[in-house]
């Protein structure tokens, strides 16, 4: 559902974007192929992030440590290969756009398209 609510916003402010491209590594959520940005819309649960959605499940901790665990590793490496081969990565939190951390939606949005024509690197959008 966060994508989809980000998938809207953007193209309403009217950008293009292509979605879960097979070929790039960690296959982006969104891809803007004429700016060379990616987005990745992480779930905070399944990505490890350091907030209050995250917990660890209390039955099956070892499996659920090594699956999450694995996530986070996977994360690394397709950013890093992104990086490498040219393109721009932006990682949306979970937490920046639901639970008592969220921003305002349309100044997280606004960051965001503002991101993808500059010629920033990275951002992470996060909640507070």
């Amino acid at each position: 559902k966060p994508e989809l609510l980000i998938r809207r916003a953007l193209h309403t402010a009217g950008l293009r974007y292509r979605f879960h491209a097979k070929h790039l590594p960690g296959k982006p959520d969104l891809v803007f192929p004429r700016h060379r940005a990616v987005i990745f819309v992480h779930g905070c649960f399944w990505h490890q992030h350091d907030c209050h959605l995250f917990k660890w499940p209390t039955t099956r901790t070892d499996f659920w440590r090594e699956k999450i665990g694995r996530n986070v590793v996977n994360d690394e490496r397709a950013t890093r290969s992104l990086l490498e081969s040219g393109w721009r990565v932006a990682l949306v939190w979970e937490c920046a756009l639901k639970g008592r951390t969220r921003l305002n939606f349309a100044d997280a949005m606004q960051r965001l398209i503002i991101w993808i024509g500059s010629d920033e690197q990275t951002i992470t959008i996060r909640g507070e």
